[in-house]
């Protein structure tokens, strides 16, 4: 009988507060279906105090749970690689505490970690979002897809299932949301075997996205034009 796969979960959260308790009850009765052996992180990127008391309760509920603050926000790039740093298995798991991808999923890239795997990476089979959102993601991973030669159906999917060693090769340096291109870039300049799985995507229906918004857009926009130049233009790694 083979050993169960061992897994590091983790959930990045900003005022998550009406998402994060139902995703974390249904990963642990997943990874108990499964019969993973698994952990799971939740790393605060500085969220309100109410936030905070939540995340306090469910892990004071979950033995298998520990939450990790940041004392200010620091930004979705900042939380995953507090995440990545925080994993002690084999595997890491992680996706947005939106709960806009369903946690339960994470079975079906599971059952693709097999010898020789590194990521294995969701793609939406439809976005649910407002059609502004739907417009301005699809110009999103086209611009990152061409911009950095990423061979992926869907760059911009935070349903991911790495294997821990990937990060001996790959270093992350972002603090902002273009850390996702940044990771994948550097993980498919390192030679490590993506597979991909098709994964739902349901519509938002608590808080508000951090993303689409003008000024937020802005700066992902003089994020990523910064990336490049690094990345592509002088072929460096940060």
């Amino acid at each position: 009988m083979s050993a169960p796969l061992s897994v590091s979960i983790f959930y990045p959260c900003y005022q998550d507060w009406g998402t994060m308790g139902s995703m974390v009850m249904l990963t642990v009765q997943t990874a108990e279906r499964l019969g993973l052996d698994y952990d799971i992180t939740l790393v605060d990127d500085g969220s309100a105090a109410h936030t905070q008391q939540l995340l306090e309760e469910i892990e004071a509920r979950y033995p298998q749970v520990r939450v990790v603050h940041h004392e200010q926000n620091r930004g979705y790039g900042a939380a995953l690689r507090t995440g990545f740093a925080a994993a002690t298995k084999e595997w890491i798991f992680y996706t947005d505490g939106d709960a806009q991808y369903d946690v339960r999923e994470m079975e079906l890239l599971v059952d693709q970690a097999g010898p020789g795997v590194d990521v294995v990476q969701g793609y939406k089979i439809t976005r649910h979002d407002p059609m502004h959102r739907i417009v301005i993601g699809r110009i999103y991973h086209w611009l990152v897809k061409l911009a950095f030669g990423l061979k992926l159906r869907d760059v911009d999917c935070d349903f991911r299932l790495i294997r821990r060693s990937v990060f001996d090769r790959v270093e992350l340096r972002s603090d902002s949301g273009v850390i996702c291109a940044e990771m994948m870039t550097k993980i498919q300049r390192a030679g490590c075997r993506v597979v991909e799985a098709q994964v739902h995507h349901f519509e938002r229906h608590h808080g508000k996205s951090q993303f689409f918004n003008f000024p937020r857009i802005y700066r992902v926009a003089v994020n990523l034009t910064g990336l490049w130049i690094r990345m592509v233009l002088l072929r460096k790694d940060g």
